[in-house]
């Protein structure tokens, strides 16, 4: 059974940084491309970033240049790190991968402040 846990969210202040991690078990990660999303109150799940299996990230034009999606193999874990964060980043975050049917962890809190 495939299972997604998140943490790392938070308050923080406008142009602060933090730090997600979606850790995986019942798949291996380094094997399928893993995404976050977000989701604000009243908004629409949005795409963040992904990174595939075997290519190059690649991210929303909203965050590009601020965060960084990567994977550590030996955790079989993906991290995203958010620079410079802005109140409009407000949203629960969620880690995502397709393995045959979608898979979504619980999500985790990130409110940055103005």
């Amino acid at each position: 059974q495939v299972q997604l846990q998140e943490s790392g969210g938070g308050l923080v202040q406008a142009g602060g940084s933090l730090r997600l991690s979606c850790a995986a078990s019942g798949i291996i990660l380094a094997t399928r491309t893993t995404a976050w999303y977000r989701q604000a109150p009243g908004k629409q799940r949005e795409l963040v970033a992904q990174i595939p299996s075997s290519d190059t990230p690649s991210y929303a034009d909203s965050v590009k240049g601020r965060f960084t999606i990567s994977r550590d193999n030996d955790q079989n874990t993906v991290w995203l790190q958010m620079n410079s964060l802005k109140p409009e980043d407000t949203a629960v975050y969620y880690c995502y991968v397709r393995v045959g049917y979608a898979y979504w962890g619980q999500g985790t809190q990130v409110t940055v402040s103005s």
